[in-house]
């Protein structure tokens, strides 16, 4: 049994919890250590896109509205 066997997984494409690697690597997101974690994949998600997102922008020079500094 591989270490994600006994993982929860949030399943991105039903948007259910599972326990253990059933669903297709695709559909996947994790693993995470309580089912209770998993079901938060789609907000912490989000979150880190977002923070990216604001990285990104801060290291291409774009302010938070989109326009270059100048």
């Amino acid at each position: 049994m591989s270490d994600g066997d006994d993982k929860y997984w949030y399943n991105s494409e039903t948007g259910q919890v599972e326990f253990g690697m059933i669903s297709p690597s695709a559909d996947r997101v994790g693993p995470f250590d309580t089912a209770a974690e998993a079901a938060r994949a789609p907000e912490v998600l989000k979150e880190r896109a977002r923070a990216w997102a604001e990285e990104e922008a801060v290291e291409q020079g774009w302010d938070a509205k989109g326009q270059g500094a100048e």
